[in-house]
């Protein structure tokens, strides 16, 4: 009877995953015609937006990719101060919408920039280093956390081993860390690249004259309601993160299991950890003057003009509205953070711990989205349920981001799983124990780190975002991160500044709350173990 009723869960998660991802995608290619494609791709527009898509996103990759390489390093293989505070404070950009980025930039070295008149520059932040420059803060977060990860794990061994043969420093890293580091680097690469060629918030914002793919895609759908041009376009956006998810399924595949024999023994170099502080300090420069940028003009009555102490923005804000779309944000993250965990949580333990057809069928459609960009699979969605009831509410939000960040905490939470103990299960069968006791008295407890994780990786994603959600909120349901683009075309780069603080303020309580209950559970398993002893 319970093995019933797991298949048929499993098949109840099979379809929603199929109706939610799988049918809106299909359904926006189902309206691509022959001569519409023809069409799009001779289009000398189309033509120059992909080379500007490829030029942008070709170099940001490879700035960014450094980047996260080298402060990975000077983090994990060094004995550089505060690595605590460096490892989240680096991570900041990840907390809000790249479209404020974008903003903070222009603020910076716009026109009325708080650095160009201070420098007295006469350089301009639009164009393609604009783009570039943005593009990199708001990805290189992501190759640092994933280089930061393999780092951790590495074993010391064969380092030790070279340096008994005499081998250079410089030698080592060309023949043990960079070999070790080959499906890092490929996954850092992909995850880089997909991400700045399907965001249009900061080349919307700083891009100028150059138009990219994602900008173009979101005019023809936003300004000219042209969805059949937009699919198209999303289409070509496909292409890396399909490239990027067959990379990922075949690397999970192949991957064995190993596991670290010696630790690093990291000697104190002087030249080492001076140049590692200052390369990371140089990176918080940047995001400190990114944050200042957003207080300075937040709270100035009218920068470079007038810089005294104000709340009038703030209070402006507000007076358009800015409660409700908060609310509305809030309530959309809390409600896709809370259904999310649960899902993940529901899903990965059906696919790593009841092995059968169906789990290899549900764990393959569960990492799907991760080919579907946000902005494509917004698009999907429009053309899918314009006319359903729940088009304009609440509802569609929750669920296209839901289904929108859903891979990664999900391949989080099955890894995580999968790691423990195969035989729980059966152990609490042979003692008469159900097995959903052995998930509440077991499981849930031993994944609760992995379980906040993915709730605080769907509420911050879900503050955030402006891909997934751009074609799909109406006046009453609009999220406070839209307001940004919204604002900025009005020149009111005030009231953006003020929208980005309190988006960052707001994923930074909740993160920090995360924080101090996953040190609250660690030490109670540290005083359990030590009472064990």
């Amino acid at each position: 009877m319970k093995s019933k009723i797991t298949e048929i869960t499993k098949l109840l998660l099979i379809a929603v995953l199929i109706l939610c991802v799988l049918v809106p995608f299909i359904n926006m290619l189902g309206g691509i015609t022959r001569e519409d494609f023809d069409k799009i791709i001779s289009s000398p527009m189309f033509v120059t937006a992909i080379m500007h898509s490829v030029r942008t996103c070709l170099t940001t990759t490879a700035i960014s990719v450094t980047i996260g390489f080298l402060l990975a390093v000077s983090i994990q293989r060094s004995h550089v101060k505060f690595k605590g505070f460096l490892n989240v404070f680096l991570t900041i950009p990840m907390l809000i919408p790249s479209i404020s980025i974008g903003t903070g930039l222009i603020v910076l070295f716009g026109n009325k920039g708080v650095i160009r008149n201070l420098l007295h520059l006469n350089t301009s932040i639009y164009g393609f280093w604009g783009i570039v420059i943005g593009s990199v803060l708001y990805s290189y977060p992501v190759a640092f956390l994933m280089f930061s990860d393999a780092l951790k794990y590495e074993d010391a061994s064969p380092y030790e081993a070279a340096q008994v043969l005499g081998i250079s420093k410089l030698r080592r890293v060309f023949v043990i860390t960079l070999p070790y580091l080959t499906k890092t680097i490929i996954a850092a690469v992909f995850s880089v690249f997909t991400m700045t060629v399907t965001d249009y918030g900061i080349p919307l914002m700083i891009g100028g004259k150059i138009t990219t793919l994602a900008v173009m895609m979101y005019q023809q759908v936003i300004g000219q309601l042209d969805f059949t041009k937009g699919s198209i376009i999303g289409l070509f956006l496909l292409i890396p993160a399909v490239i990027a998810f067959t990379f990922n399924a075949i690397s999970k595949r192949n991957a064995k299991l190993s596991f670290v024999t010696k630790q690093f023994d990291i000697r104190k170099s002087k030249a080492r950890d001076t140049a590692a502080a200052s390369f990371c300090g140089l990176i918080s420069l940047g995001i400190v003057c990114l944050i200042v940028s957003f207080i300075v003009y937040s709270f100035a009555e009218r920068y470079p003009r007038d810089i005294t102490p104000t709340f009038r923005h703030i209070l402006f804000l507000f007076d358009m509205g800015g409660a409700g779309y908060l609310w509305n944000s809030l309530k959309i993250a809390l409600i896709v953070a809370t259904l999310g965990a649960f899902i993940v949580f529901t899903t990965a333990y059906l696919t790593s711990r009841v092995p059968s057809l169906s789990s290899h069928v549900l764990h393959l459609i569960s990492m799907t989205s991760l080919a579907i960009p946000g902005l494509v699979l917004g698009l999907a969605y429009v053309l899918t349920f314009r006319k359903s009831f729940i088009y304009g509410t609440l509802s569609i939000l929750i669920l296209v981001n839901l289904m929108h960040f859903f891979a990664s905490p999900y391949l989080m939470m099955y890894n995580s799983l999968g790691k423990m103990n195969e035989n729980l299960e059966n152990v609490g069968y042979t003692l008469g124990i159900p097995r959903m006791r052995i998930i509440c008295d077991v499981i849930v407890p031993q994944s609760r780190i992995t379980i906040l994780e993915v709730f605080s990786y769907f509420f911050v994603n879900s503050m955030m975002t402006i891909s997934a959600v751009s074609f799909l909120f109406s006046y009453n349901t609009k999220p406070i991160s839209m307001m940004i683009g919204q604002f900025e075309a009005q020149m009111n780069l005030e009231c953006a500044a003020v929208v980005s603080i309190i988006i960052l303020i707001a994923n930074a309580i909740v993160k920090y709350l995360i924080n101090l209950l996953k040190k609250q559970i660690n030490k109670r398993e540290t005083v359990a173990a030590s009472a064990e002893r």
